[in-house]
């Protein structure tokens, strides 16, 4: 953890010009230009950095970095599943009814939530055209917070959307987890805000909300769903979630003090790939993810220890992962290759894609995960005991 290196850096929530430097990664590609296969290398690349407002403790990128226009991917099934999840849930608080208006923050991670709740017959109002006469009852943001450069104005906008009495959902990866797991490669280009409870709380209140309830799901390591409404009362559920963030000193430098040393051993990666090259094994990837990114770049691995990613979108098919010459295939490409070890980028997706490409453990291939190091999974005959 560093002092500020650039002069001149301002909180992208509250303006606050004192601030620490928790994650430095380095000069990285932006994750969401892909390039062709057979662009030359090198990639543009930028500062990678998160920065800890001193005031208001809110996790962020530090610098802006120039992005495209993101290829959009498959939305896997474990996103599909938690989005009926969070949607059920709203139901379930009475935010969803039929003839309430709902407006939709979305993400260019691509899904979206609204054919879910007008199918419960609610009515879709455009977040960009919304009157002061046709204000939402329920303003949803489906991971499209940590997507804007200036985050207080932002939620400005959501707030501005709301009816007298409205609830304002979020869907986000706390800051929580990104301590606890050691996610480190959560800092990527173009995401912008790391909110964690107590810092988004104290932000929405500056706003005229407060933090109302927060549930907590696995995905991605631990999803929450936060909904925020005036005259906010906390329950004991998300007061015990608020805490345990508090435990982990989310809004201090001192809880960060691990993120750096995890980005660090990215060695461990880099010297299982030389070791597993070393004794004729081909190894591949699944998930060209924005997450993928930093992994790669930061071990700096290349086509010669990484055969491939193997990723579900034909937008990314064809082109090669960032700051690197490891091509992008299709996943029948991948199975093709006959790897003898899958890394998976996304632990989530592990039963969903040895579903749907069993013919990697059916040919003697074990799929891998990080934990920090990679570790290889148990295959399916193994765990059923045939």
């Amino acid at each position: 953890m560093t002092d500020d290196p650039t002069p001149g850096t301002r909180c992208r929530a509250c303006g606050g010009a004192a601030g620490t430097v928790v994650l430095d990664l380095g000069e990285q590609p932006p994750w969401d230009r892909m390039p062709a296969r057979d662009a030359p290398l090198p990639d543009p690349a930028a500062p990678l950095r998160m920065w800890l407002c001193a005031g208001c403790g809110l996790a962020q990128l530090q610098t802006d970095a120039a992005v495209a226009e993101e290829l959009h991917g498959v939305e896997p099934l474990a996103m599909t599943e938690q989005s009926d999840r969070s949607v059920g849930r709203l139901a379930r608080a009475g935010l969803v009814r039929p003839g309430g208006r709902v407006a939709e923050f979305g993400s260019p991670h691509g899904g979206s939530w609204l054919p879910r709740l007008t199918g419960r017959g609610m009515v879709a109002l455009d977040a960009d055209a919304v009157s002061a006469a046709g204000r939402a009852d329920l303003v949803v943001d489906f991971y499209g917070l940590l997507h804007e450069p200036d985050q207080a104005d932002a939620l400005a906008r959501r707030v501005a959307l709301l009816a007298p009495g409205g609830t304002l959902a979020l869907q986000l990866l706390s800051l929580g987890t990104v301590l606890r797991d050691d996610q480190w490669f959560d800092l990527r280009h173009g995401h912008y805000g790391y909110w964690s409870l107590p810092a988004l709380d104290a932000a929405l209140r500056r706003h005229g909300l407060g933090v109302h309830r927060a549930w907590w799901y696995p995905l991605s390591g631990g999803t929450v769903l936060v909904t925020a409404r005036a005259g906010a009362e906390p329950d004991a559920g998300t007061r015990r979630l608020v805490d345990e963030e508090r435990a982990l000193a989310v809004t201090e430098p001192s809880g960060f003090a691990r993120l750096q040393a995890a980005a660090d051993d990215t060695h461990l990666l880099l010297d299982w790939l030389v070791a597993e090259r070393a004794a004729g094994r081909t190894v591949a990837a699944y998930g060209a993810a924005s997450r993928a990114v930093p992994l790669v770049c930061r071990a700096g691995l290349d086509a010669s220890l990484l055969a491939a990613v193997g990723d579900a979108s034909p937008a990314k098919q064809g082109h090669r992962m960032p700051g690197s010459d490891v091509p992008v295939v299709s996943p029948d490409e991948l199975a093709g290759l006959h790897p003898d070890r899958v890394l998976l980028f996304l632990p989530e997706l592990l039963d969903e894609v040895r579903a749907a490409l069993p013919q990697v453990e059916a040919s003697g291939g074990r799929w891998v995960v990080l934990g920090p190091g990679p570790r290889a999974v148990e295959p399916v005959s193994a765990l059923s005991g045939c």
